[in-house]
């Protein structure tokens, strides 16, 4: 297929679309003429999300917590009988948490994982039938700069973003031949409130945890709408893989170079 991916008239379901990327992706999205379901377990944000939006396309608003098997299982019934089917799944929810692997409990890890990998996996499950019945569909699945390299103090959030890469890249090679095509996008350092509202395990001493989020947020740079742009150039596109900002580009090419020894090359400027 030589033309861009035909967004007008399609319908969108974006998670995390409170704020952040999710919101400006599904701004791009309407942009566009994609009608959309947007989903978040903030209500008040999906208003103003859907506020912004206008009214051009039809929105529709679902509180949803991605990390709740039982409501995932019944979202695609309702986004169907909503919008009558789905063309795009935009997994893009996700939570952070800090500390190093003796520091983080088991129950914190399995958290992360139940929103950040099983949220995809299920919403990919749940949606998987409706985005076949599609003339054209895609599964964006949202991984991070952390599922192309992998810091010390990041290793849940890390692993579950190498998860969400890895299922995307494998199940790409299984719908081949499909009219459902897989974009994996890796976000670098985008500005939104992840630093703020990513948990800390509570072993974690306050001033060093402090001092983390600084670095941290000193690194999201990037204004969350170049991003939405971006990551809908690349489903326009059908790219497999979007790269958002440039130290994402740098991971990119440093961790192909130096597989093993990158972080020697970056740790310096990320810490």
């Amino acid at each position: 297929m030589s033309r861009d991916f035909a967004f007008a008239g399609k319908t969108a379901v974006v998670t995390g679309a409170a704020s952040g990327i999710g919101r400006a992706v599904s701004r791009s999205l309407a942009m566009r003429g994609c009608n959309l379901a947007i989903a978040d377990l903030n209500e008040a944000g999906l208003e103003e999300t859907a506020a912004l939006i206008g009214n051009g396309v039809r929105v529709t608003r679902h509180r949803l917590d991605v990390g709740d098997r039982e409501a995932v299982a019944a979202f695609p019934d309702i986004v169907a009988g909503a919008h009558g089917g789905v063309d795009i799944l935009v997994n893009n929810a996700g939570v952070a948490l800090g500390g190093a692997f003796e520091q983080v409990s088991e129950a914190d890890f399995e958290w992360l994982f139940g929103i950040n990998f099983w949220g995809v996996v299920r919403m990919t499950r749940g949606f998987l039938p409706l985005l076949r019945q599609s003339s054209e569909a895609r599964l964006v699945n949202l991984s991070s700069l952390f599922g192309l390299i992998a810091p010390p103090g990041q290793v849940a959030y890390s692993a579950s973003k190498f998860a969400v890469r890895g299922f995307s890249e494998a199940l790409r090679k299984e719908l081949v031949g499909s009219r459902v095509g897989v974009t994996v996008v890796h976000p670098g350092g985008v500005a939104t409130a992840i630093a703020t509202s990513a948990r800390t395990s509570r072993t974690v001493d306050p001033a060093e945890e402090a001092r983390h989020r600084e670095r941290f947020k000193k690194l999201l740079k990037l204004p969350p709408e170049q991003a939405g742009e971006t990551i809908v150039d690349g489903i326009a596109r059908r790219r497999d893989r979007v790269l958002v900002g440039s130290d994402a580009k740098f991971a990119s090419l440093i961790e192909r170079i130096a597989p093993v020894a990158y972080w020697k090359l970056i740790g310096r400027s990320a810490s």
